[in-house]
Protein backbone atom coordinates (compact mmCIF):
# COMPACT_ATOMS: atom_id res chain seq x y z
CA UNK A 1 0.00 0.00 0.00
CA UNK A 2 1.27 3.50 -0.84
CA UNK A 3 2.40 5.56 2.13
CA UNK A 4 0.07 8.33 0.85
CA UNK A 5 -3.01 6.19 1.66
CA UNK A 6 -4.32 6.21 5.22
CA UNK A 7 -6.63 3.62 6.72
CA UNK A 8 -10.21 4.93 6.55
CA UNK A 9 -12.27 5.02 9.69
CA UNK A 10 -15.62 6.29 10.88
CA UNK A 11 -15.42 8.92 13.59
CA UNK A 12 -18.67 7.92 15.32
CA UNK A 13 -18.50 7.05 19.02
CA UNK A 14 -14.87 7.93 19.56
CA UNK A 15 -13.03 11.06 20.54
CA UNK A 16 -10.33 12.73 18.52
CA UNK A 17 -6.85 11.85 19.72
CA UNK A 18 -5.28 15.10 18.51
CA UNK A 19 -7.05 18.48 18.51
CA UNK A 20 -5.60 21.74 17.19
CA UNK A 21 -7.14 25.13 17.94
CA UNK A 22 -6.74 28.60 16.45
CA UNK A 23 -7.72 30.73 19.43
CA UNK A 24 -9.36 33.67 17.68
CA UNK A 25 -11.43 36.54 19.06
CA UNK A 26 -9.47 37.98 21.99
CA UNK A 27 -9.35 41.48 20.51
CA UNK A 28 -13.01 41.55 19.51
CA UNK A 29 -14.02 40.24 22.95
CA UNK A 30 -12.23 43.21 24.53
CA UNK A 31 -13.58 45.74 22.04
CA UNK A 32 -17.16 44.62 22.70
CA UNK A 33 -16.55 45.54 26.34
CA UNK A 34 -14.73 48.83 25.58
CA UNK A 35 -11.53 47.32 26.97
CA UNK A 36 -8.02 47.39 25.48
CA UNK A 37 -7.22 44.44 23.22
CA UNK A 38 -4.66 43.26 25.75
CA UNK A 39 -7.47 42.59 28.25
CA UNK A 40 -8.85 40.10 25.77
CA UNK A 41 -5.49 38.34 25.57
CA UNK A 42 -5.41 38.01 29.36
CA UNK A 43 -8.92 36.52 29.39
CA UNK A 44 -7.85 34.27 26.56
CA UNK A 45 -5.10 32.85 28.77
CA UNK A 46 -7.81 31.81 31.26
CA UNK A 47 -9.66 30.03 28.45
CA UNK A 48 -6.47 28.11 27.66
CA UNK A 49 -6.44 26.77 31.21
CA UNK A 50 -10.11 25.70 30.96
CA UNK A 51 -9.59 23.89 27.68
CA UNK A 52 -6.39 22.17 28.82
CA UNK A 53 -8.18 20.93 31.94
CA UNK A 54 -11.09 19.72 29.79
CA UNK A 55 -8.75 17.80 27.51
CA UNK A 56 -7.05 16.17 30.50
CA UNK A 57 -10.44 15.12 31.91
CA UNK A 58 -11.52 13.71 28.52
CA UNK A 59 -8.31 11.77 27.89
CA UNK A 60 -7.39 13.69 24.75
CA UNK A 61 -3.87 12.63 23.78
CA UNK A 62 -2.62 15.85 22.14
CA UNK A 63 -3.78 19.46 22.13
CA UNK A 64 -1.98 21.89 19.81
CA UNK A 65 -2.64 25.61 20.33
CA UNK A 66 -1.73 28.41 17.92
CA UNK A 67 -0.34 30.92 20.42
CA UNK A 68 1.60 33.28 18.14
CA UNK A 69 1.95 33.03 14.38
CA UNK A 70 4.93 34.12 12.32
CA UNK A 71 2.64 36.84 10.89
CA UNK A 72 1.67 38.23 14.32
CA UNK A 73 4.88 40.28 14.41
CA UNK A 74 3.02 42.67 12.07
CA UNK A 75 0.70 43.73 14.89
CA UNK A 76 1.27 47.02 16.73
CA UNK A 77 4.59 46.93 18.56
CA UNK A 78 3.05 47.55 21.98
CA UNK A 79 0.58 44.70 21.54
CA UNK A 80 3.39 42.34 20.52
CA UNK A 81 5.40 43.34 23.60
CA UNK A 82 2.42 42.67 25.86
CA UNK A 83 1.80 39.32 24.17
CA UNK A 84 5.42 38.30 24.74
CA UNK A 85 5.23 39.34 28.40
CA UNK A 86 1.93 37.49 28.82
CA UNK A 87 3.46 34.41 27.21
CA UNK A 88 6.34 34.48 29.68
CA UNK A 89 4.26 35.20 32.79
CA UNK A 90 1.68 32.54 31.85
CA UNK A 91 4.44 30.00 31.32
CA UNK A 92 5.97 30.85 34.69
CA UNK A 93 2.60 30.68 36.43
CA UNK A 94 1.29 27.48 34.82
CA UNK A 95 4.33 25.21 34.58
CA UNK A 96 3.94 23.71 38.06
CA UNK A 97 0.20 23.17 37.57
CA UNK A 98 0.80 21.44 34.24
CA UNK A 99 3.55 19.29 35.69
CA UNK A 100 1.34 18.15 38.58
CA UNK A 101 -1.41 17.35 36.05
CA UNK A 102 1.04 15.06 34.19
CA UNK A 103 0.95 17.29 31.08
CA UNK A 104 3.92 17.18 28.72
CA UNK A 105 4.76 20.54 27.15
CA UNK A 106 6.11 20.92 23.63
CA UNK A 107 6.85 24.09 21.70
CA UNK A 108 7.05 24.31 17.92
CA UNK A 109 8.13 27.20 15.74
CA UNK A 110 11.18 29.36 15.15
CA UNK A 111 12.04 30.65 18.62
CA UNK A 112 15.18 32.53 17.68
CA UNK A 113 13.21 35.80 17.52
CA UNK A 114 12.19 35.50 21.18
CA UNK A 115 14.12 37.03 24.05
CA UNK A 116 16.83 34.87 25.65
CA UNK A 117 14.74 34.77 28.84
CA UNK A 118 11.70 33.39 27.02
CA UNK A 119 13.79 30.88 25.08
CA UNK A 120 15.30 29.70 28.37
CA UNK A 121 11.86 29.22 29.96
CA UNK A 122 10.68 27.29 26.92
CA UNK A 123 13.62 24.90 27.28
CA UNK A 124 13.09 24.54 31.03
CA UNK A 125 9.36 23.86 30.62
CA UNK A 126 10.00 21.14 28.05
CA UNK A 127 12.72 19.55 30.17
CA UNK A 128 10.65 19.64 33.37
CA UNK A 129 7.65 17.92 31.77
CA UNK A 130 9.33 15.66 29.22
CA UNK A 131 8.68 12.46 31.19
CA UNK A 132 5.00 13.19 31.84
CA UNK A 133 2.63 10.67 30.27
CA UNK A 134 -0.71 12.48 30.15
CA UNK A 135 -1.88 15.11 27.69
CA UNK A 136 0.79 16.45 25.33
CA UNK A 137 0.24 20.21 25.09
CA UNK A 138 1.89 21.66 21.99
CA UNK A 139 2.31 25.44 21.86
CA UNK A 140 2.89 26.82 18.36
CA UNK A 141 4.77 30.08 18.85
CA UNK A 142 6.33 32.08 16.02
CA UNK A 143 5.06 29.22 13.92
CA UNK A 144 3.74 29.10 10.37
CA UNK A 145 2.64 26.13 8.29
CA UNK A 146 4.72 27.25 5.32
CA UNK A 147 7.74 27.68 7.60
CA UNK A 148 7.23 24.11 8.84
CA UNK A 149 7.20 22.73 5.29
CA UNK A 150 10.23 24.79 4.26
CA UNK A 151 12.31 23.78 7.29
CA UNK A 152 11.37 20.14 6.65
CA UNK A 153 12.45 20.50 3.02
CA UNK A 154 15.78 22.01 4.10
CA UNK A 155 16.45 19.12 6.49
CA UNK A 156 15.57 16.57 3.83
CA UNK A 157 17.79 18.34 1.29
CA UNK A 158 20.65 18.37 3.79
CA UNK A 159 20.27 14.62 4.30
CA UNK A 160 20.27 14.06 0.54
CA UNK A 161 23.42 16.20 0.16
CA UNK A 162 25.11 14.25 2.96
CA UNK A 163 24.21 10.91 1.41
CA UNK A 164 21.90 9.92 4.27
CA UNK A 165 18.83 9.95 2.02
CA UNK A 166 18.34 9.11 -1.63
CA UNK A 167 16.03 11.44 -3.61
CA UNK A 168 14.13 8.37 -4.79
CA UNK A 169 13.39 7.50 -1.15
CA UNK A 170 11.71 10.83 -0.45
CA UNK A 171 8.00 10.04 -0.13
CA UNK A 172 5.11 11.62 1.71
CA UNK A 173 5.89 9.36 4.66
CA UNK A 174 9.61 10.13 4.80
CA UNK A 175 9.00 13.87 4.33
CA UNK A 176 6.51 13.82 7.21
CA UNK A 177 9.30 12.71 9.53
CA UNK A 178 10.97 16.11 9.11
CA UNK A 179 7.91 18.14 10.11
CA UNK A 180 7.28 19.50 13.59
CA UNK A 181 4.69 17.01 14.85
CA UNK A 182 6.06 13.88 13.20
CA UNK A 183 6.28 11.90 16.45
CA UNK A 184 2.70 12.65 17.54
CA UNK A 185 -0.66 11.17 16.48
CA UNK A 186 -2.16 12.44 13.23
CA UNK A 187 -4.25 15.58 13.62
CA UNK A 188 -7.94 14.61 13.85
CA UNK A 189 -9.85 17.81 14.61
CA UNK A 190 -9.08 21.46 13.81
CA UNK A 191 -11.10 24.09 15.69
CA UNK A 192 -11.14 27.81 14.99
CA UNK A 193 -13.06 30.13 17.28
CA UNK A 194 -14.27 33.66 16.67
CA UNK A 195 -16.42 33.05 13.60
CA UNK A 196 -13.65 33.21 11.01
CA UNK A 197 -13.33 30.31 8.59
CA UNK A 198 -9.67 30.33 7.63
CA UNK A 199 -6.69 28.11 8.35
CA UNK A 200 -4.32 31.11 8.57
CA UNK A 201 -1.10 29.26 7.76
CA UNK A 202 -1.50 26.79 10.63
CA UNK A 203 -0.34 23.16 10.33
CA UNK A 204 -0.74 23.14 6.54
CA UNK A 205 0.97 19.78 6.09
CA UNK A 206 -0.79 18.13 9.02
CA UNK A 207 -4.31 19.30 8.04
CA UNK A 208 -4.49 17.15 4.89
CA UNK A 209 -7.17 14.79 6.29
CA UNK A 210 -8.27 16.70 9.37
CA UNK A 211 -11.91 17.47 10.18
CA UNK A 212 -12.52 21.25 10.31
CA UNK A 213 -14.86 22.85 12.85
CA UNK A 214 -15.57 26.57 13.09
CA UNK A 215 -17.15 28.13 16.17
CA UNK A 216 -18.75 31.56 16.52
CA UNK A 217 -17.62 31.69 20.17
CA UNK A 218 -14.92 34.26 20.91
CA UNK A 219 -11.95 32.55 22.50
CA UNK A 220 -12.14 34.19 25.97
CA UNK A 221 -15.66 32.74 26.33
CA UNK A 222 -14.72 29.24 25.13
CA UNK A 223 -15.68 26.50 27.56
CA UNK A 224 -15.54 22.75 28.07
CA UNK A 225 -19.07 22.63 26.69
CA UNK A 226 -17.89 24.23 23.46
CA UNK A 227 -15.13 21.64 23.22
CA UNK A 228 -17.69 18.87 23.73
CA UNK A 229 -19.83 20.33 20.92
CA UNK A 230 -16.85 20.23 18.56
CA UNK A 231 -16.05 16.64 19.56
CA UNK A 232 -19.70 15.64 19.07
CA UNK A 233 -19.64 17.11 15.56
CA UNK A 234 -16.43 15.22 14.89
CA UNK A 235 -17.96 11.96 16.12
CA UNK A 236 -20.90 12.36 13.71
CA UNK A 237 -18.71 12.53 10.62
CA UNK A 238 -17.56 9.73 8.35
CA UNK A 239 -13.85 9.95 7.54
CA UNK A 240 -13.30 8.41 4.10
CA UNK A 241 -9.70 9.29 3.21
CA UNK A 242 -10.47 9.16 -0.51
CA UNK A 243 -12.70 6.08 -0.43
CA UNK A 244 -16.46 5.99 -0.88
CA UNK A 245 -18.82 5.85 2.06
CA UNK A 246 -19.83 2.35 1.06
CA UNK A 247 -16.21 1.16 1.14
CA UNK A 248 -15.72 2.61 4.60
CA UNK A 249 -18.87 0.91 5.91
CA UNK A 250 -17.78 -2.41 4.39
CA UNK A 251 -14.37 -2.10 6.08
CA UNK A 252 -16.04 -1.32 9.40
CA UNK A 253 -18.13 -4.49 9.18
CA UNK A 254 -15.38 -6.73 7.78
Amino acid sequence: MSDDVQTPRVASNWRPRHIAIVMDGNGRWAQQRSLPRTAGHREGAKAVRRVVEACVERDIAVLTLFAFSSENWCRPRREVEILMNLFLTTLRGEIRRLDVANVRLRFIGDHRAFSPTLQDYIRKAEQRTMRNTGLTLVIAANYGGRWDIVQAAKQAAADVAAGRLSPSDLTSETFHRYTCLADLPELDLFIRTGGEQRISNFLLWQLAYTELYFSERLWPDYSAGDLDAACAAFASRQRRFGQTGEQVMQDQHA
